[in-house]
């Protein structure tokens, strides 16, 4: 501060009040260092700016500000995703919705190789997936990179979660993404195409869930977070009409609350979907339920809404 010594690097982290990975994560953002320079030149002094900036930071961080919104970022898959207030800080549970999905959709179909061709032709069609509700985008980003045969669709009711998510799309140079701002189906234009696959982490808390009281969860967006008394409410519009948005085959997978595997289960085999199965996370909470529209063709055939 101004009038005072310089404090080295090492001095700004011990008086922070953080622990040691948060503290070096906001060192690392306000002095633009990596880490192994921040501990070689620790004893160095911070210049006035950065040191009143990092106090700045550490006090939001103790007061309960999620790191990623200090920061900017936050890793997903191995990539680093731009998040601010108006969206979810990405969770680890998430990945393993990623995966799921990346299991679920079949693989490339390859013909064979005609005499005299010098090279196999791709003859699918791309696989058509929607995510609903991409809040900063991490899911449909992350699908559209890993597959090149994918013809991704995102929507959010915030028309800053789009922002956010169509910029981590142009930055990670992701493939062409359809993004949709609105309610859920509403979000779709009239006539879309049924999908292969249906994606989705939307909100399952309940308004009066004790957990909204968390000092980090008070500073993500609510609306992202919770979705009326029971906390399935946005779960049931998904669900509701899916045999309307989903291809014969196709796969509906979900993230949810780790007590909610059986109601959401529940709801999944209620709409008409088979195969119906609750996944566990890292920890062995029940946390993504999918179902597969059967194969065999509903009769009548449900209209897109």
């Amino acid at each position: 501060m101004s009038g005072q010594p310089a404090r080295s690097w090492d001095a700004l982290q011990a008086a922070a009040g953080l622990p040691r990975l948060d503290a070096r994560a906001l060192l690392e953002h306000v002095s633009g260092r990596p880490r192994e320079w921040l501990v070689a030149h620790g004893d160095e002094p911070a210049i006035a700016p950065v040191a009143e900036q990092f106090d700045a930071l550490a006090a939001r961080r103790r007061a309960g500000e999620p790191l990623a919104y200090l920061t900017g970022y936050r890793e997903f898959f191995g990539r680093r995703f731009t998040v601010n207030r108006h969206v979810l800080v990405p969770r680890p549970e998430t990945e393993g919705l990623v995966e799921a999905a990346l299991k679920h959709l079949p693989a490339r179909q390859i013909a064979a190789q005609a005499p005299g061709s010098r090279a196999a032709v791709d003859i699918a069609a791309p696989l058509r997936v929607l995510d609903l509700g991409t809040g900063s985008g991490i899911i449909a980003i992350t699908l559209a990179l890993a597959r090149s045969d994918l013809c991704l669709t995102a929507t959010d009711a915030s028309a800053q979660a789009l922002v956010c998510a169509q910029a981590n799309a142009e930055r990670l140079s992701a493939p062409p993404i359809d993004w949709y701002q609105g309610d859920w189906w509403a979000a779709l234009p009239p006539g879309t195409p049924r999908f292969d696959m249906v994606v989705s982490n939307p909100p399952y808390l309940a308004d009066d869930d004790p957990h909204l009281d968390d000092p980090a969860l008070r500073h993500e967006p609510t609306g992202a977070l919770a979705c009326g008394p029971q906390g399935l409410e946005a779960i049931e519009q998904i669900v509701a009409p899916i045999l309307a948005h989903l291809l014969p085959g196709g796969w509906l997978l979900l993230e949810h609350g780790f007590k909610q595997g059986l109601d959401v289960r529940d709801r999944l085999t209620q709409a008409g979907l088979s195969e119906v199965v609750t996944l566990a996370d890292l920890q062995g909470l029940d946390r993504i339920s999918l179902g597969r529209r059967p194969c065999i063709p509903v009769w009548p055939e449900p209209v897109p809404v």
